[in-house]
């Protein structure tokens, strides 16, 4: 489903996902804000929490650190993981079909902005084992 062009969305305005690690609030994508070709969410991982070694076929990823300490693993073109210890202002650079993870290693909230080129991998987190839908709250 595509929906008509929005420019501003806040997260408060959309659906999140809630997982046993965070949540996940897609902000801009083509079911939320019409964009094409690329989606975009806000991350939250709690202490301890992360989300286990995967990849998205075909997409890039950029992750950006908003707030928290964590560790980044993303595996090189031999499949090697190369991990980082990632905090506010760090950006990450997935390449397509990569595999990788993100673990939060500090005492609060690990929160992180993600960005998938094309779009198309935030849909599939919804479809992931234990991925509960919480509405977005009316206004």
């Amino acid at each position: 489903m595509t929906q008509k062009e929005q420019f501003f969305i806040e997260a408060a305005d959309v659906e999140t996902l809630v997982f046993d690690w965070g949540q996940v609030s897609i902000t801009v994508s083509p079911r939320v804000s019409g964009a094409h070709n690329f989606s975009a969410g806000i991350v939250t991982m709690q202490p301890g929490g992360g989300h286990a070694r995967h990849n998205h076929p075909g997409a890039e990823e950029i992750i950006h650190v908003i707030s928290g300490q964590g560790t980044q693993m993303v595996e090189d073109t031999d499949g090697q993981p190369v991990t980082h210890e990632v905090g506010p202002g760090c950006s990450v650079f997935v390449p397509a079909s990569r595999f990788h993870s993100t673990v939060n290693t500090g005492a609060g909230p690990l929160t992180v902005y993600v960005v998938y080129s094309p779009a198309g991998p935030e849909e599939g987190l919804r479809t992931l084992p234990g991925c509960k839908i919480v509405p977005a709250a009316p206004r």
